[in-house]
């Protein structure tokens, strides 16, 4: 790679490999071979591993040198070949990682029972420490990856060491959570050895690392959690470590495959490549920039989650074309005279209600709704595109047929997922043909939502691209700069998420959305209203644009459970469900519902920012959103 580290991650969120023990273990070599060794022996069953996790799409392979050190290697007799472990061993992560991919130089402890039968002197560890990772630079790694270290003395030990042997190169430390006392797997500590079993918690490591190591001029390292238990004990322990450390810090989590439950008397294996997808999620929304797995994890699970992140990070492609001069821009047409909504949404408080397309061919009940909020003097339709990865009605389709039969403004999603560049600019101009003028531009829900898991996503480019290049349709020219002989007339929509974990890096997407030519944003749905306020007043430094709150009425509370569960960036604050528990009935759940959703508008509603509601039919019950709109004062 050319960039580094440190610069990559600050743009996107990069997929480290998985297990390299387990999946050697899986290829028929047991415990009682040197697996550091294999370089030499075995470089293809080494190779064979990184290539698969390689294919699955992991941004940075690792080194098979966990062990690698002249003290772990006399226990086989192999000592004398440490130089040929470590430089073989890089070799064959370069040749799997090819130009696109980091490598990872892994740099494991040297365990207690290690330490007691050499009878090793502290000189012993540190220089076993130095050597290898002088191997390792030597050899051309990417970074040094200092993983699974079971106290803070064995880490900041190793980690010093690194500073001696190179001050700037990029170093990840990361300890296992059996340093703060979460681990079955945590070992006892050797007397006399320079190491403690003294529980720390995450935020000591957070306050130690940057008392430690912050004010050195190389700066703070990547800080991270791995080993030691499966998703939900990393999670834990990685949440308490963000909160600790300052906001812009990036962190890495690698946990196991998983922990077995004890659930209904029944103990359960949950990890599964599905299962460990959904907890990279939870990681990611709490501010990893790094993600990948330990012990246990498979190429299955790295592609899974591979997937995960192509929703939230598509390539963002640019076309190259020769030009012998820049094209020339027309203004775009001001934006109350492009559609009925453009005009509207800078003059009075506006609501739009979602409108799904049919999951068949009839969309009669659809038009109806459409009348009916029509009727009753909501302003626009919104209808989705393929929500939640399903095969619908083409949303332009939908958009013709309730113009034709009902006197509403239309607001056609268009997503990333399901088309290339070269589509998306086709169905673009054919919409503006067609006479759509409103648009909302999102990333879009992954395949794997979906009823068809196993689809094909394409993610060319993400929401900001997309509005960057509808924006340049607006001016006259199309995604490769090309002049157009006109312009397109749309009014362009965004999303966002207040509520969204990771509010730093949801907020610098908002901006980069606004500057890209966004007009007016909808906002996923609020319940908690300080979120909500929290991300004005942090927003409130980007150009203005309507902003509109997104309200979802809770049915009951199962759909409260399933949202959170199953949908990405929903999540139904505790407090919420708590409220709706409180109701005896699933009717009753339903009017409270309504109600929570009725004291969200209301409240959000005094904002000088909000101008208008984005409101989310219940189960597409239509009559629901006007008792919201009544109960908060909005019609």
């Amino acid at each position: 790679m050319n960039a580094s580290l440190l610069e990559v991650i600050q743009d996107r969120v990069l997929l480290a490999d998985g297990a390299m023990g387990t999946e050697i273990y899986r290829r028929g070599f047991f415990v009682n071979r040197c697996y550091d060794h294999l370089n030499i022996t075995n470089p293809e069953i080494i190779g064979d591993v990184l290539g698969a996790y390689a294919t699955a799409g992991a941004d940075i392979l690792t080194t098979n040198t966990f062990g690698a050190n002249r003290l772990g290697l006399s226990t086989f007799g192999l000592q004398e070949s440490l130089p040929d472990v470590i430089r073989r061993g890089v070799e064959i992560a370069k040749e799997a990682a090819g130009d696109n991919r980091f490598v990872a130089g892994s740099v494991g402890p040297i365990s207690n029972v290690l330490i007691e039968k050499l009878d090793c002197t502290e000189n012993d560890i540190r220089n076993a420490q130095r050597e290898q990772i002088e191997f390792l630079v030597e050899a051309g790694v990417d970074f040094l990856l200092l993983e699974t270290y079971p106290t803070w003395e064995s880490l900041n030990q190793v980690y010093q060491e690194a500073r001696k042997v190179s001050p700037t190169i990029p170093c990840v430390t990361s300890l296992s959570i059996a340093a703060f006392g979460k681990s079955r797997y945590a070992e006892p500590a050797s007397e006399g050895k320079g190491e403690s079993n003294d529980d720390i918690t995450p935020a000591d490591f957070a306050s130690l690392a940057l008392s430690e190591w912050g004010n050195k001029p190389e700066g703070l390292p990547i800080l991270g959690l791995n080993c030691g238990g499966g998703p939900p004990e990393v999670l834990e322990c990685f949440g308490e470590l963000k909160k600790a450390l300052p906001p812009d810090t990036p962190a890495i989590a690698m946990p196991n495959s998983g922990t077995p439950k004890l659930i209904d008397g029944r103990t359960l294996d949950l990890s599964s490549p599905e299962y460990f997808a959904e907890y990279a999620r939870r990681f990611v929304s709490r501010g990893a920039r790094i993600i990948g797995g330990c012990c246990g994890t498979n190429p299955s699970m790295i592609k899974e989650v591979r997937s995960y992140l192509r929703q939230i990070q598509p390539g963002r492609a640019h076309i190259e074309i020769k030009q012998e001069a820049e094209p020339e821009l027309l203004e775009a047409m001001p934006l109350p005279e492009r559609s009925v909504w453009g005009y509207k949404i800078g003059t009075k408080f506006t609501v739009s209600v979602e409108l799904d397309p049919p999951k068949g061919l009839d969309v009669g009940k659809s038009v109806e709704g459409a009348k009916f909020l029509a009727a009753n003097g909501i302003d626009a339709v919104n209808i989705a595109d393929g929500p939640r990865a399903s095969g619908r009605i083409n949303p332009a389709t939908l958009a013709a047929k309730v113009r034709e039969q009902a006197e509403i403004e239309t607001i056609v999603h268009v997503c990333c997922r399901d088309r290339n560049i070269l589509g998306l600019q086709m169905d673009l101009m054919s919409m503006h043909v067609q006479g759509i003028r409103n648009l909302m531009l999102i990333t879009g829900d992954p395949p794997k939502m979906g009823l068809y898991p196993d689809a094909t996503a394409v993610f060319d480019m993400d929401a900001i691209g997309l509005i960057k290049s509808t924006n340049l349709l607006n001016q006259g020219v199309d995604l490769a700069q090309r002049p157009l002989g006109g312009q397109t007339a749309f009014v362009i929509g965004c999303g966002c998420n207040p509520g969204m974990e990771d509010l730093d890096r949801e907020i610098k997407r908002y901006e980069q959305k606004v500057a890209a030519g966004a007009e007016f944003v909808f906002s996923q749905p609020v319940y908690d209203i300080q979120l909500l306020v929290n991300f004005l007043e942090r927003t409130k430094h980007v150009k203005p644009i309507p902003f509109f709150v997104g309200i979802l009425p809770l049915a009951s509370l199962r759909n409260a459970e399933f949202l959170t569960k199953n949908v990405p960036g929903m999540e139904v604050p505790e407090s919420i469900q708590k409220r709706l528990a409180l109701a005896p009935t699933k009717e009753t759940q339903r009017k409270e519902g309504i109600a929570i959703a009725a004291e969200a508008l209301g409240e959000a509603k005094r904002h000088e920012r909000v101008r208008g509601a984005y409101v989310f039919p219940p189960f597409g019950r239509y009559e629901s959103i006007l008792d919201v709109l009544e109960k908060a004062g909005c019609r």
